[in-house]
């Protein structure tokens, strides 16, 4: 049997079903997909590939999944850490988009997203943006696959000037990109219910129905949110999104923290997936949302890092040593969140929550090569017990060896294959020092 490339010598982890995790076991990719899975070292006799991977005793895994990033939002990394949510985006982050944002800008964060995403392990992502056309040349060009929305705001933003031109737009976006590369899903992000109107909440939603697409939202991300809604409408978030008609199985809600019993029963009555960002809530002091619930309901729950600028980094791995860790202390029980479960909301589950997880998220035949490899002749992976424990507790995106979307290789013996890493670093850097010598404020 001739494949083009057959991964072999490494510990599989297939997140599949079962959870299988083969010893010395050997992945074969033919076309983009993953054509066969078994134990055992190759038999060259048997097996015919262009390219022979050796794992040299790592984890193969599938991709990372992010079900919640704001991909140019790397430029603000850093430019205004330990303030409250509101402050941190009435006073600076809307103020630098409004000023700093433009198409150039915007690409150039996104590319450095992608950049560090790719390095660190993870080959999908959904991303929530605006001037999302220039975020959808990054990825096109990094190799990433990406859910990529189109923002929808009742205020002014990067590249709308005039609100209500808000739904024309991401429209128009969305038919743009709707068949242009099988990597690329359109989808339509409004930024939450406090920012958006009731008629701008159903004119979007129905916008992505018509497109058949994902609707993304922040919701119930802090308390301030909860009670400002339940004073302006006598109802939840969640409660109020549903009374609107947007909650549904194309829906995907991010944060979620500030929910109850009944908001939980609806979000699962209606197919709604979560993208929890622990680092991200922590940060700003958000709140703990109830991930253990959630899955105990049976909802599809994905691990998100939230954008750079309210966490800091797009590393996974810290993403799910974190989420583990939090809800065993919250709970004050170590059985919480064990490492197979978060593994799974970094993979399958988050697939499950996009709705892509017939594609991707485990390592299974007939599904996309999107693949990783790690390292673990390190001092901080060794020895190896159980590989579920070291991907969840002990491993880090530096550790990400190679990584493959479709099977092409994006990143080979850490370092990104088919990207100018420096060339990428700089321009974001130049545009750091713009926006900090034009418009720092007296606070920082």
């Amino acid at each position: 049997m001739k494949y083009d490339a057959i991964i072999h010598n490494g510990w599989v982890i297939t997140v599949n079903p079962a959870f299988e995790i083969i010893e010395n076991g050997m992945v074969c990719v033919r076309n983009g997909e993953i054509a066969q899975v078994k134990k055992g070292g190759p038999d060259t006799n048997a097996y015919f590939a262009d390219e022979w991977i050796d794992a040299a005793g790592g984890l193969v895994l599938p991709g990372l999944i992010n079900t919640h990033v704001h991909l140019p939002m790397s430029i603000f990394r850093g430019l205004a850490d330990d303030l409250p949510l509101a402050q941190w985006l009435n006073e600076h982050i809307f103020p630098a988009e409004n000023h700093h944002m433009d198409a150039e800008s915007v690409k150039a964060g996104a590319r450095l997203s992608c950049l560090e995403m790719l390095l660190s392990g993870t080959t999908t992502c959904c991303d929530g943006y605006f001037l999302e056309d220039s975020v959808a040349e990054a990825v096109l060009e990094a190799g990433i696959r990406a859910v990529l929305a189109q923002g929808v705001i009742d205020f002014p933003a990067p590249g709308i000037c005039e609100p209500a031109r808000n739904l024309e737009v991401a429209a128009a976006y969305v038919s743009k990109w709707q068949n242009a590369c099988d990597r690329i899903v359109p989808s339509i992000f409004c930024h939450s219910p406090y920012t958006c109107s009731s008629n701008t909440l159903v004119r979007a939603k129905e916008a992505a129905a018509r497109a058949g697409v994902c609707f993304q939202i922040h919701v119930a991300e802090t308390r301030g949110e909860a009670d400002r809604i339940q004073n302006e409408h006598g109802i939840s978030p969640v409660k109020y999104l549903d009374s609107l008609g947007i909650l549904d199985e194309r829906t995907l809600v991010s944060h979620a923290v500030w929910v109850d019993e009944g908001d939980i029963d609806i979000l699962f009555s209606r197919g709604v997936g979560i993208s929890h960002n622990p680092e991200s809530n922590m940060k700003l002091a958000s709140g703990v949302a109830p991930v253990p619930a959630f899955i105990n309901a049976g909802i599809p729950v994905g691990l998100g890092t939230d954008g750079c600028a309210s966490n800091n980094n797009l590393d996974l791995f810290t993403e799910m040593d974190t989420a583990a860790k939090l809800h065993k202390v919250v709970s004050q029980d170590p059985t919480v969140m064990d490492a197979r479960r978060v593994l799974r909301m970094a993979t399958i589950e988050g697939a499950r929550a996009i709705g892509m997880e017939r594609r991707i998220g485990s390592i299974e035949e007939g599904k996309s090569a999107d693949l990783i490899i790690i390292d673990v002749r390190q001092p901080h992976l060794t020895p190896i017990y159980h590989p579920e424990s070291h991907l969840v507790y002990a491993a880090r995106g530096s550790d990400v060896r190679d990584v493959f979307v479709q099977g092409v290789p994006l990143v080979r013996d850490h370092e990104a294959a088919g990207l100018d890493a420096g060339a990428i670093m700089d321009a974001a850097a130049a545009l750091g020092r713009k926006i900090w010598q034009t418009d720092r404020p007296e606070s920082f």
